[in-house]
């Protein structure tokens, strides 16, 4: 019995160190090593194709508050490769009828895409009202997750490093010059705003110049 018990607490101290070194290890890791190094992250970019349509807003109802007027607006992120298909879907409140959306948009170079043809990751961050400080805007996908629209893309990638990429990502909003030495060309935000109202679909499309703008159509 008491070998068992010797055996047993060896094997808990071996599992206890495996895991205390692989929190260490990716611990010191950095986005830089991941970038450089990583052969299934390149892939998984290269992978990456051009997309037209993101998303899409609608009114589904306007109101007078105080003498205000306030606008209820539904906003739907559709999947990559299926248009009909919804990831994301909120509603937000906000007062006026001048909305802006606010996407984060990551280009990768020729080093990282391979083959030479364009590889942009979209990112959307906020909406928010012409009466509103951008910052008080309203999350659409949160910062400290994975987006919906790419959760495919790092699945070969262990755990912590998807983290570590995505933290990376969004903290190219506040840093774009920090990883343009390891294949990402152009960071930037890119705010489209329209003056919304019932009856109309707004349909964000992305240009060939990497701009997202928003195309109009009848509700039926």
């Amino acid at each position: 019995m008491k070998r068992f018990f010797r055996y047993l607490t060896t094997i808990l101290v071996l599992a206890v160190l495996a895991l205390l070194g692989g929190i260490f290890f990716y611990g010191s890791k950095t986005v830089h090593d991941l970038l450089d190094s990583n052969e299934k992250l390149k892939q998984a970019i290269t992978s990456l194709t051009h997309e037209d349509q993101i998303g899409f807003a609608k009114v589904v109802g306007q109101e007078m508050r105080d003498g205000k007027l306030y606008t209820t607006v539904r906003f739907v992120e559709t999947a990559r490769d299926d248009l009909l298909h919804r990831l994301l879907e909120r509603e937000y409140v906000i007062e006026g009828d001048i909305i802006h959306f606010d996407a984060l948009i990551v280009t990768f170079d020729e080093q990282m895409v391979m083959d030479g043809s364009q590889r942009s990751l979209y990112l959307w961050r906020r909406v928010y009202g012409e009466n509103m400080n951008p910052a008080d805007g309203y999350d659409i996908e949160s910062p400290d997750t994975a987006p919906v629209r790419y959760a495919e893309l790092l699945h070969e990638l262990k755990l912590p490093e998807q983290k570590l990429f995505w933290d990376a990502i969004w903290d190219l909003a506040n840093n774009p010059e920090e990883l343009r030495e390891h294949g990402v060309k152009a960071i930037y935000g890119n705010v489209v705003y329209k003056r919304l109202q019932p009856g109309l679909i707004y349909v964000f499309k992305i240009g060939t110049d990497g701009q997202v703008y928003p195309e109009t159509v009848l509700d039926m």
